[in-house]
């Protein structure tokens, strides 16, 4: 699945789709019910209003009856009065039930993508996915709190209005919908128009989110390169095509309602024409032709608010296409039906493993080796070798193409995935941080972890020394991504963290790739209480960091090619020995005789 192309608009209305947006009412049944009769209710007090009126006219002005114009008048305001508390109920529970459904829409819509895949990550731009979490879902708002709901009131009041109209004098009556053909067209063309100017509006809208998303996030290397101005050429074209999809959605908003007004005031004049001559020839009341007026400029308003709903009709489909379609997305590292227990000894066995990203151009081939519990194994290469392909597919990030990985003897697809990342410690050469405070970040929401835990963690990694000197300590403010800490700060943070948590296996990919000499010093030192007891397995660029550990293996264009101790592969005068030299030949002169 791929959610980038927002060109693709649906139909304007989907059965399929709808009843699948209905399905979020169905558990609002008793408020939507509220609703329902509060807004029919209030159609048939607007429905009272005019022939009030031409009762107040032919019975009461017209035989001087001061007692019956007070009665009307009395009505009047008790329509008025309750028409307020109906229109305040509709408006309150349809806002009401519209929040609660985009709660529940956007908690079940995060809760999916918190279970893809990374490769799904890969594909999609997460500008993109926040349009569908934000923008998509306010516009399945409106459809329930304007639309779905709502549309029934026009529908009603459209109906009663013509059985009034025709129950009254079928002759204007009929005089009166004489106009409706220009209605229909007007109708049509801008329903039309609207339709494809909002498509183009929903695609620029999303453009924008991808774009900010990508150079807001990318901001310190579009400045390092003096970038600005060409971004802000890009990101000018991008917003000048949203605004101009947007005006020209106004022209066609611009038309409809005054060419609306101007039927409308058609059919009053006609009214007013034929009617006032059969008031003259005695064979049409006043208060007749005074309601017939008013019925008849009621009776363009909901037509007017049916197209208006129309475009949230539009907007809904369009919307829940891409949600469901992203909803729809499966789950492609998903937990066995009946997860197998394991013991967590952290016993690793990658058996004949084959992957490839795409197609079958393989990261890895035909990969196999075991890590006994408590076992120390590095893991190096060139880039592109398939390192970090390795902890991709130990932690099930993604699934192998062939051959099986197997902890303590059980596959990986075998055992359910919260319960195996929960045995791991991921240490990442790019470290993540949240918004939050220095604690938060260790903890990560595990309440289990209490401040002295995290203490004593960020004390086994020398993390102390700075975060004592921080304003508030481990209540600091983290602001996004940890931009106030260096980049040695955020991973000895990234250290505290995997100590605190107490893995069974401790995974390090290039942890040290991106600190100093003197914060490396203390990391390694850190490691040796880390690793402590933990089977490890160390992805490095770095071989300083790995040559003490109980095995080293190379990979070279995805194959392993090489395995043994430090000295062992340095007396095989192969792969290893050409990547240590490489990295020492101007520290260590002798290096090679080292060996």
């Amino acid at each position: 699945m791929s959610v980038q192309d927002d060109d693709v608009v649906g139909k304007a209305y989907d059965a399929v789709l709808m009843r699948r947006l209905m399905g979020y009412l169905r558990p609002y049944w008793l408020q939507v019910g509220i609703a329902f009769v509060a807004i029919v209710s209030y159609s048939m007090l607007q429905l009272a209003q005019p022939y009030l009126m031409k009762i107040a006219i032919d019975r009461y002005i017209a035989t001087g009856d001061l007692a019956g114009m007070n009665r009307i008048a009395l009505a009047f305001l008790g329509i008025l009065l309750l028409s307020f508390v109906l229109e305040y109920v509709q408006t309150y529970v349809l806002q009401f039930t519209g929040q609660r459904i985009m709660f529940d829409l956007r908690a079940r819509i995060y809760t999916h993508l918190q279970r893809l895949d990374v490769a799904f990550y890969d594909r999609n731009p997460v500008g993109r996915l926040m349009t569908r979490v934000t923008t998509d879902v306010d516009a399945l708002n409106d459809l329930f709190t304007a639309g779905v709901v709502s549309i029934f009131g026009d529908i009603f009041t459209l109906a009663g209005i013509m059985v009034v109209l025709l129950k009254m004098d079928w002759r204007l009556a009929l005089i009166a919908f004489s106009v409706l053909p220009l209605i229909v067209f007007i109708t049509q063309w801008f329903r039309r128009n609207v339709r494809d100017s909002y498509r183009s509006v929903r695609r620029w809208i999303a453009r924008i989110n991808a774009f900010l998303q990508e150079n807001i996030g990318g901001m310190a290397t579009v400045q390092l390169f003096r970038r600005e101005a060409r971004n802000f050429s890009q990101f000018d074209a991008v917003n000048r095509g949203h605004r101009d999809a947007n005006i020209a959605s106004i022209f066609y908003y611009a038309v409809f309602y005054p060419a609306v007004e101007i039927v409308g005031a058609l059919a009053t004049a006609l009214i007013i024409w034929q009617g006032g001559a059969w008031v003259l020839g005695g064979t049409l009341t006043i208060g007749s032709l005074v309601a017939f007026i008013q019925y008849s400029q009621r009776f363009f308003r909901p037509i007017s608010d049916m197209s208006e709903k129309f475009n949230v009709l539009q907007s809904a489909m369009a919307a829940s296409e891409r949600i469901f379609t992203l909803l729809d997305t499966p789950v492609a590292i998903a937990n066995p039906a009946a997860p197998r227990s394991v013991p967590w000894r952290g016993h690793v066995e990658f058996d004949h493993v084959w992957f490839a990203y795409t197609g079958d151009d393989f990261v890895l081939r035909d990969v196999s080796f075991q890590v006994q519990p408590g076992e120390r194994v590095g893991i190096v290469g060139a880039t592109g070798a398939g390192k970090s392909t390795i902890i991709n597919l130990l932690m099930r990030y993604y699934d192998v193409s062939r051959g099986r990985i197997l902890v303590d003897g059980v596959d990986i697809r075998e055992i359910d995935v919260g319960e195996l990342r929960r045995r791991f410690s991921l240490v990442l050469q790019d470290v993540h941080l949240f918004s939050g405070t220095i604690g938060g970040n260790v903890r990560l929401g595990n309440a289990a972890i209490g401040d002295e835990q995290v203490r004593g963690a960020i004390r086994a990694v020398h993390a102390d020394g700075f975060v004592d000197a921080l304003p508030h300590g481990l209540a600091t403010p983290v602001v996004e991504r940890g931009a106030t800490l260096s980049t040695g700060q955020k991973q000895l943070l990234s250290f505290a963290r995997a100590l605190a948590f107490d893995p069974r296996i401790l995974v390090l990919d290039e942890a040290t790739s991106s600190v100093d000499t003197e914060t490396e010093l203390l990391i390694r030192d850190a490691l040796h209480v880390l690793m402590q007891g933990r089977t490890t397995i160390a992805i490095a660029h770095r071989l300083s960091t790995i040559q003490d550990m109980d095995a080293i293996l190379v990979l070279h264009k995805g194959h392993l090619r090489e395995s043994g101790t430090h000295q062992e592969l340095l007396a095989e005068r192969g792969i290893y020995y050409r990547l240590y030299q490489l990295q020492y030949r101007e520290q260590e002169r002798g290096g090679a005789t080292t060996s």
